[in-house]
Parts: structure tokens; C-alpha cells; sequence
């Protein structure tokens, strides 16, 4: 993973930092974000990392009401705070994007659930950053899939954003069940996760 710097107030130049990182030139299958006003290049995830996302994707349509979606490659923005993010999977209704025109990306404002599957590289961001960005913006649910978490691979589900702090509803070990409460009402069994790197 690289970062560019970018000014140190990012609300004050996002339409530039926002330009630049449309026409930039990217490794093709990178992901590319801007955190904090700092574009980030990391790149493509690794097999396990998909999967996972794949099975958590393929359990919340079993679920989700008929106008929600479930989108991998997603741009979110906090223009704000300088944050363009690029979920693993971002649950946000229809009428959202809608709205959108073109190539702009939706706001973070409008996501239902948030969920980041941690590479080696970004793990840091995923349970540092992103966590206080999602819950300042107050999306609902966050469901971190951290296969690099220090006790072990673990989930965890965060909600109820406050003061952008979110509180732990859920925290369990690979190979335990973890429960997304309504909206969703979904058991999700984390044995089918890999374990690998």
C-alpha cells in the first residue's frame, strides 16, 4: 500500500483530490481511496479476501428488502473530512444512486452497512479510520472481517454511532455464528470464512 499527501485540510481542496484520483493513471485491480485527505493505493485482494466477501454478499440477498442492493465497488464520500472509500461490499438503497449522476460516487450518509474484510496491509485502516469515519457519518452497522486481528481472526459487528465512536454489538472467533439485527435479521456463519492468508 502507498499514499500521496494531500493538504492537510481536505475539505478545502476535495474537488481537486477528487479530480485527480478520476484521471490518475491507477495499477489496474488496485483499490484506491482517499482517507483523511491521503490517497491510498493498496492492492488487489487476495483469493480468501474475495470469498469471504462473496459469502457475506450472497447471504445478505438473502435478506435485503427488494429495493436495497449489495455493491462491491462502491465509491462512498465524505467530502468534508477528504474520505472516498471503497467498501469490500456497501449496502445502500436503490433510490440513492438514483440520484447520482454519472461518475460521482454516494455518499457515505446514505450506506445501511458497511462491510470491510482487513488485508495484511490495511488492516490498520479498516479497524482505526474507517471505523470513526463510518460511525461520524452514522452508518447504522459496520461488520469488520479481520482475518489479521491480533487474538486471532475475528468479526466484529459495530452499531449504534454516536459522537463518531460506535459501540461493539458483537464480537466473535472464525467459526462462530455472528447476528446483523434488523434491518437484516441475518445469522451469518463465519466457519464458512477461509482461514489462510
Amino acid at each position: 500500500m502507498s499514499a500521496l499527501p494531500a493538504d492537510p485540510a481536505p475539505g478545502q481542496y476535495w474537488d481537486e483530490l477528487l479530480r485527480f484520483w478520476q484521471e490518475a493513471d491507477w495499477p489496474e485491480g488496485s483499490k484506491v481511496e482517499i482517507i483523511d485527505g491521503v490517497i491510498v493505493v493498496s492492492p488487489p485482494p487476495a483469493a480468501p479476501h474475495n470469498r469471504i466477501a462473496a459469502k457475506v454478499q450472497r447471504s445478505l440477498y438473502s435478506v435485503l428488502p427488494k429495493d436495497w442492493e449489495v455493491y462491491q465497488t462502491l465509491g462512498v464520500t465524505h467530502p468534508t473530512r477528504g474520505r472516498l472509500f471503497i467498501p469490500d461490499l456497501v449496502v445502500v438503497p436503490d433510490d440513492v444512486l438514483d440520484r447520482i449522476e454519472g461518475g460521482e460516487a454516494v455518499p457515505l450518509t446514505a450506506a445501511e452497512l458497511i462491510v470491510e474484510v482487513a488485508s495484511p496491509n490495511n488492516a490498520s485502516y479498516d479497524r482505526l479510520n474507517k471505523a470513526a469515519a463510518y460511525a461520524e457519518a452514522g452508518v447504522p452497522l459496520y461488520l469488520l472481517i479481520d482475518r489479521f486481528a491480533p487474538a486471532g481472526p475475528t468479526v466484529t459487528l459495530f452499531g449504534e454511532p454516536g459522537n463518531a465512536v460506535y459501540q461493539e454489538l458483537q464480537a466473535v472467533k472464525f467459526g462462530e455464528d455472528i447476528h446483523l439485527p434488523e434491518p437484516f435479521g441475518l445469522t451469518i456463519d463465519t466457519g464458512v470464512f477461509p482461514f489462510g492468508p
